[in-house]
């Protein structure tokens, strides 16, 4: 039993050498050398538990199963470098892209804020001497003796008048004969009725009238389903006319009101070309922004040719 002990305690030095030769790590094994050495060390377990059988406490079931051949463990790919490094560099170039549209919404909205303090300004001039609007009955009213239009409901005087100043300019009967040729529709929606006389005026080429209609029909029914046409009309009588600075504060105004409404978007455009009308080019820019960033869909379906031919206009940076 003693020579035998002493040949087995050989054959075990000799594969427990041999297992740490093979485990040694070299050029092409060192990735799996610690699975390989685990390897051995079981096989060597096992072998002493095959030379030394029996019940006692000493000994244990052999951990492998050495009638079978041993899969190897596959060894767990390592990530990629590589591939992290992409990664980190795309979200540096995203987050620095987030940073300048930021910047870029923050300054537009400065200088938005500034173009309607600028149009508060002209409307509060305005309102420092407010014109009384007298409802339109397709016909112009002809000023009285005193240069001043007689109150609506009110006919002048059967007595000869006295003659206008030159300053003051009648309507001419050619012109009057052409309002009353326009004729107000009458639906059984009196508001659209409203809008749509003053519509017609301003397609025939009346703006003034025009002016007086859809100033009525906004201060009759602010909240109409057409309230949104009107202000926007209101604005191209008056760039229609030639006087953009009043446009411009009527455009403004619809935006303002209800940035949803039918012809907000419409107005932002027509704000650009009051404004190139002024000769404020830096706040046509902002209109266009302002338009681009908050009806993307309008720049491309609806209103594109419109805003391609507002923004050849100008040179924005």
């Amino acid at each position: 039993m003693t020579s035998g002990w002493h040949t087995t305690r050989k054959t075990i030095a000799a594969l427990l050498l041999a297992g740490v030769a093979m485990a040694l790590p070299g050029p092409a094994a060192a990735q799996d050398s610690d699975a390989r050495l685990r390897r051995i060390e079981s096989q060597i377990n096992a072998l002493q538990r095959a030379v030394f059988p029996g019940g006692d406490g000493r000994y244990f079931t052999p951990e492998v199963d050495t009638s079978r051949p041993q899969t190897p463990t596959p060894a767990v790919p390592t990530p990629s470098s590589s591939a992290l490094t992409d990664m980190l560099a795309r979200l540096d170039a995203l987050e620095a892209q987030l940073a300048g549209l930021t910047a870029r919404t923050e300054e537009n909205a400065n200088q938005l804020a500034q173009l309607e303090a600028q149009m508060k300004a002209m409307r509060d001039a305005q309102a420092a001497a407010p014109v009384a609007i007298a409802p339109p009955t397709g016909v112009i009213p002809v000023p009285s003796a005193s240069g001043a239009a007689p109150a609506p409901g009110r006919t002048p005087a059967a007595s000869t008048p006295t003659p206008a100043p030159a300053a003051a300019s009648a309507p001419s009967p050619a012109r009057v004969a052409a309002v009353q040729a326009i004729a107000k529709p009458s639906t059984g929606d009196a508001g659209d009725d409203e809008y749509t006389y003053g519509f017609r005026l301003w397609e025939a080429g009346f703006f003034p009238e025009a002016r007086q209609q859809l100033s009525l029909f906004l201060q009759k029914y602010p909240t109409h389903a057409k309230a949104s046409y009107g202000r926007n009309l209101l604005g191209r009588a008056f760039l229609d006319d030639g006087k953009p600075r009043e446009a411009a504060a009527a455009f403004l105004e619809n935006y303002q009101k209800d940035k949803n409404g039918a012809r907000a978007a419409d107005s932002l455009l027509f704000l650009s070309e009051a404004m190139v009308g002024i000769g404020d080019t830096d706040r046509a820019c902002i209109a266009l922004a302002e338009f681009s960033e908050a009806y993307p869909a309008l720049a491309t379906g609806r209103l594109k040719e419109q805003y391609d031919r507002d923004r050849s206009k100008v040179t924005c940076q």
